[in-house]
């Protein structure tokens, strides 16, 4: 078992971090709030560090889920951010949804410091970090990929390389793309449906055995019909990674219409206060 790091305790960081101290892993953890790293401690038996920094000594992999680009820069650089306590030759695992740019502009960092670098987000939500069933979409040089694989299968249903660094991020935009469009056409189902009398649970039980099944749908229709949306993937965190999404189209020249309209119907349900809701609240917006 290894010596590592976990940077960022949040619904998804925390759980993570849970899997690698039960696989046997030593795990320091750090987070911006101290508390929480803290609270981490005291139910996993890892330790805590009060900086990235201090969290890196020694570890020969450093892993971090965090918000966004510029989060991400600020656990990582600096005198007090991870790379200037990593040791030549650890790993650097990036699990946040951030832009290509800036997991390009790092990976040059690190590989300036003589350290090894994989961008590898996930998608399977909390409840997905929580079972240790993500799927780990990674970018990054073979030799990297091969040091890492072994570490995040503590928490990986599926876990595979796509490529070189940047495509771990270029996957899970596509990821995003694939989620945005389901949703919305899942709410017009329900919608559709409950306009028309029809009873919502008896319908999906019935076109959730065909073609027209999906994750969404098995896991996120019951409580779309009841109106429950206080738990999941947040609306602001779906905007966040919807708005990189459109930046890298623009950049490819890829057109993504339904994606561009998917991301101003969230900005309607963050008019209606939804800002924390799971993305499934796109159903509110058509009752």
């Amino acid at each position: 078992m290894a010596k590592v790091a976990f940077l960022g305790l949040g619904v998804m960081g925390g759980p993570m971090a849970g899997h690698l101290a039960a696989a046997g892993h030593a795990v320091t953890v750090y987070n911006r709030t101290a508390a929480k790293a803290g609270s981490w401690a005291a139910r996993h038996g890892g330790a805590t560090a009060p900086t990235a920094r201090e969290a890196a000594l020694g570890a020969s992999a450093v892993l971090a889920c965090v918000g966004d680009d510029d989060d991400l820069r600020g656990v990582c650089l600096g005198v007090d951010g991870a790379f200037a306590g990593m040791d030549p030759g650890a790993l650097f695992v990036d699990h946040t949804t951030v832009s290509a740019r800036v997991t390009r502009e790092l990976a040059e960092e690190a590989a300036a410091r003589g350290l090894g670098y994989v961008d590898a987000p996930v998608s399977g939500g909390q409840r997905g970090a929580e079972t240790g069933q993500l799927s780990i979409m990674c970018g990054g040089a073979p030799e990297d990929y091969a040091r890492a694989e072994p570490v995040l299968a503590a928490y990986a249903k599926v876990c595979r390389r796509l490529g070189e660094v940047g495509a771990g991020q270029l996957a899970k935009m596509a990821n995003q793309i694939a989620i945005a469009g389901l949703v919305q056409a899942l709410s017009e189902a329900l919608a559709f449906a409950e306009r028309a009398g029809l009873d919502g649970r008896a319908l999906v039980e019935v076109i959730g055995q065909g073609a027209a099944g999906s994750w969404q749908m098995a896991n996120r229709h019951a409580t779309m019909l009841d109106g429950h949306f206080d738990h999941g993937f947040a609306v602001d965190w779906m905007r966040k990674d919807l708005r990189i999404c459109l930046e890298e189209g623009r950049s490819l020249g890829a057109r993504l219409p339904v994606t561009a309209l998917v991301d101003q119907f969230y900005a309607d349900v963050q008019a209606m206060g939804g800002g924390r809701w799971d993305t499934s609240s796109l159903v509110a917006r058509l009752r």
